[in-house]
């Protein structure tokens, strides 16, 4: 039988070795390369080509699972068995009165107003809302459940969305009063990508169209609320 030696496990800067997947992984990947590895022998006089790639990647998914460091994983960012959080931060301010942006943007469902990529807000009740996000391809669109975690009144409103949503996000918005009678908005909004280091890949790549879409909405908002009166009517000038 032929057999593979184990790589290195690369450590980090304490001399420890980087294991970045979790056990269930870790088991699903010994299995997967076990029955590569017996379908190649198997078959390696029959097709010797295609048995060698078997073992080939047989050995490296039981190489994967035994060590418990994937190599793809820490090129795509994922160095340890912790989630990946990624954060997007912009601050920005409107020329209306602080109670009056809090009490619009507290009405969730008028969210869908500016942001652009939200299809819809749903008010469940008090602190619950369903939201359908439609993605950028728009091939489809994508729902799950959020309440409100935190409220302050006219200063700040925190959101997370419950377990088991497809989207695992959570973010806060602050409404400070600036010098000239305006506010000014914090936004924080964090969400977790997918489980492994194909949703880690795909946050590094849809990071920076997400701040985008983050920033239209910010400019949306801001011209949303030059036109709209405390009431929340247009104003046609």
């Amino acid at each position: 039988m032929a057999t593979t030696a184990l790589q290195r496990i690369p450590a980090d800067k304490n001399g420890s070795a980087t294991i970045n997947l979790n056990w269930p992984e870790r088991y699903i990947s010994i299995a997967a390369g076990v029955k590569l590895s017996f379908s190649g022998i198997r078959n390696i006089f029959k097709s010797p080509f295609s048995s060698i790639l078997k073992l080939g990647a047989g050995g490296y998914l039981v190489n994967r699972g035994i060590s418990g460091h994937c190599e793809l994983y820490s090129q795509a960012g994922k160095l340890s068995t912790s989630p990946v959080n990624v954060n997007i931060r912009t601050s920005f301010s409107v020329n209306k009165p602080r109670n009056e942006v809090y009490d619009f943007w507290r009405k969730l469902d008028n969210l869908p107003l500016f942001m652009n990529h939200l299809e819809d807000v749903e008010i469940i009740d008090e602190r619950r809302s369903r939201w359908v996000l439609k993605l950028p391809t728009g091939v489809a669109n994508v729902s799950w459940d959020a309440e409100i975690v935190h409220d302050e009144p006219g200063y700040m409103i925190g959101w997370s969305s419950l377990p088991d949503s497809i989207i695992d996000n959570a973010g806060k918005v602050r409404f400070r009063d600036t010098a000239d009678g305006g506010t000014l908005i914090d936004v924080v909004i964090t969400y977790q990508p997918p489980a492994g280091g194909i949703g880690v890949s795909l946050a590094h790549v849809f990071n920076p169209l997400f701040k985008k879409l983050v920033d239209d909405d910010v400019q949306n908002f801001k011209q949303y609320m030059d036109i709209v009166d405390k009431e929340g009517v247009i104003i046609v000038l």
